[in-house]
């Protein structure tokens, strides 16, 4: 939703000022970020209706919304089914607190939501098997054919190299989502085959070692794919995209989902993979190689 267009002047105002609101109240940088831009849907579906006026914002118009076209969108990050009931919680979650800044700023006197947060039916974390995780490792080896704007055979290779590398730091050391987006060159040890997580949950700092085979992947990116990818010797980040910037933790998040579409395993694939199944899977298989529960808390700093 963050490219959906949003062209009305009351609009564009309302969405800023809703973010601002947000910031002055002291939420999150992750609520300021995300909230305004799942309201965005809201105000792009409203423009279609050709309704472009503050007023247009009614209880009933968000209902219709949220049961006619949030509900029915498609999955795109999955390419199956509809929006997840997690998913929709959230947008919903981001509905009331709009409608709560309509209120208390006095932009809009509109009733509270009546609608009913969706139900978690099974919120166990999806673990892949050790055969699946190999079967990712796997898709870094192959060259994507068809695709729509094909590239010479060395630009895959080079994303192969920084796919892999990803993998051994996301499954390998267990890394959360933010830790391995913040990782710099710095913080990647080669002589100790160490991995220095600086940005870790709680703003604590630990060092992961790397096992043997992870760092010839991560060495490989390094000392292969990564100088083709740099643009500016001042860049510090450690995973690039293909223009030489810092890689987004969304987009490493779909990296993996693309290589569970390589694999050709459909039921991996409906799993709904992403960066935090790699790490619950790590742990899962650690255990089940008969590492300690407190060995693995200690590794991955889990809440337990």
């Amino acid at each position: 939703m963050k490219r959906l267009p949003v062209t009305a002047p009351p609009y564009q105002y309302i969405e800023k000022s809703f973010k601002e609101w947000l910031e002055v109240l002291g939420y999150a940088w992750q609520g300021v970020y995300y909230m305004p831009i799942q309201v965005r849907g809201l105000l792009n579906w409203l423009e279609r209706q050709n309704k472009t006026q503050l007023a247009d914002i009614t209880t009933e118009a968000i209902t219709h919304y949220y049961y006619q076209e949030l509900k029915q969108r498609k999955n795109y990050l999955h390419d199956a089914g509809t929006l997840s009931n997690k998913h929709l919680n959230k947008n919903l979650q981001a509905l009331r607190k709009f409608t709560e800044y309509l209120r208390q700023t006095g932009k809009l006197q509109i009733p509270l939501l009546n609608i009913k947060q969706e139900v978690i039916i099974d919120n166990k974390p999806t673990v892949l098997t050790e055969e699946e995780i190999r079967q990712l490792f796997k898709a870094t080896e192959t060259i994507p054919d068809k695709q729509k704007h094909a590239k010479p055979r060395e630009f895959y290779e080079m994303l192969n190299l920084r796919d892999r590398a990803m993998l051994s730091i996301f499954y390998g050391c267990g890394l959360r989502r933010n830790e391995g987006y913040h990782l710099d060159l710095c913080d990647i040890h080669i002589e100790s085959s160490i991995v220095h997580v600086r940005k870790g949950k709680g703003y604590k700092e630990r060092f992961v070692p790397i096992s043997k085979k992870g760092m010839e992947n991560i060495t490989a990116y390094l000392y292969d794919a990564r100088p083709l990818m740099v643009r500016d010797n001042k860049e510090e980040a450690f995973f690039l995209n293909h223009h030489g910037k810092r890689l987004g933790g969304q987009m490493l998040m779909l990296c993996v989902q693309n290589l569970g579409r390589r694999t050709g395993n459909n039921q991996l694939q409906q799993k709904g993979i992403g960066l935090h199944t790699l790490r619950h899977s790590i742990a899962t298989h650690l255990l089940g190689n008969g590492m300690s529960l407190e060995k693995i808390k200690d590794l991955l700093k889990l809440a337990m």
